[in-house]
């Protein structure tokens, strides 16, 4: 018999392309996110997945057994969602989509003081938009805006890319450079350096690099983990340097734990949103969430 987290398991292997931002996203160990897989294989009697290197490609019956079973499977989520609000009538349950790093910088510490119940969910933006739209989110944090009329956008934050380094870099030379206008000196000099990246997209190096050198980066980092949080724990080591939002990694540049190394030549700034529906049941609980982001982070320039 068919365990349905076999199917959830699937589908997130299906989404984030790895085993570990599966278990991310699911919250269960990457053993547990192996062990699901391998059943689920097992009871169809195909291999789903292709493994070439650390990404998870999708085989041609694996495709055909997404698009059989994705529709169902996210209706069943739905009428689960829905069901835990309606049988919990004295407790509101509150659907709170972000990126994963978001969560543990900021709503984490917060979570048990909330008297409300809260599920988090990550997910790409797009998604988290449609879902907000569908009524499976009530809120998200997000960079980018919706084009739907029933969700407003609220402008509460802003975060700066930068690239920062482990304090055994050699920062000083690197400011001499930095002081020069000849930016292929510094293109130069930063690909000689060892590079953190993370499992998901690199769209923060891409696009910082494009500001900077109009260009894309020509090499691949050194030292690939599951996050932007887990970079910044890794630079404490003294090594290496990566291109991260600021507010991730404010408190460790406080700290003297790592350093800032540049800005840019251009600062490379993204506008944080809450995004609602306009017409929500749940606009106190809303608001008490609204009230801790700007707690934590920068208010809006």
């Amino acid at each position: 018999m068919v365990n349905l987290e076999w199917y959830r398991t699937f589908k997130a292997i299906y989404k984030t392309g790895t085993l570990t931002g599966a278990a991310e996203a699911l919250f269960i160990s990457q053993p547990g996110v192996s062990l699901h897989l391998s059943s689920l294989e097992n009871y169809v009697g195909y291999k789903l997945f292709d493994r070439t290197g650390r990404k998870m490609v999708p085989t041609e019956k694996g495709k055909v057994f997404y698009n059989f079973i994705i529709e169902p499977l996210n209706k069943l989520e739905d009428a689960e969602k829905n069901f835990q609000k309606s049988t919990e009538k004295h407790t509101p349950t509150i659907s709170v989509g972000m990126c994963f790093e978001t969560f543990q910088i900021t709503l984490e510490q917060y979570i048990s003081t909330l008297p409300f119940n809260v599920i988090i969910r990550f997910g790409e933006y797009p998604e988290m938009l449609d879902n907000l739209d569908k009524g499976i989110l009530d809120l998200i944090i997000t960079p980018q805006k919706g084009t739907s009329a029933n969700i407003e956008h609220e402008a509460f934050s802003y975060e700066t890319i930068v690239l920062v380094a482990g304090n055994e870099v050699d920062s000083k030379s690197f400011n001499k450079l930095a002081k020069g206008k000849d930016t292929s000196v510094i293109e130069d000099w930063l690909k000689q350096q060892k590079w953190y990246g993370t499992t998901g997209d690199m769209e923060h190096l891409f696009r910082f690099w494009k500001l900077n050198f109009n260009t894309h980066p020509d090499f691949r980092p050194n030292y690939i983990v599951p996050n932007l949080n887990s970079i910044v724990r890794c630079l404490k080591s003294g090594k290496g340097v990566a291109v991260v939002p600021d507010f991730l990694c404010r408190k460790e540049i406080d700290n003297g734990e790592i350093k800032l190394l540049w800005e840019g030549k251009t600062k490379l700034k993204n506008t944080l949103h809450f995004g609602t529906r306009k017409k929500t049941v749940y606009a106190d609980e809303i608001n008490l969430i609204k009230k801790l982001f700007r707690k934590v982070m920068l208010p809006v320039e």
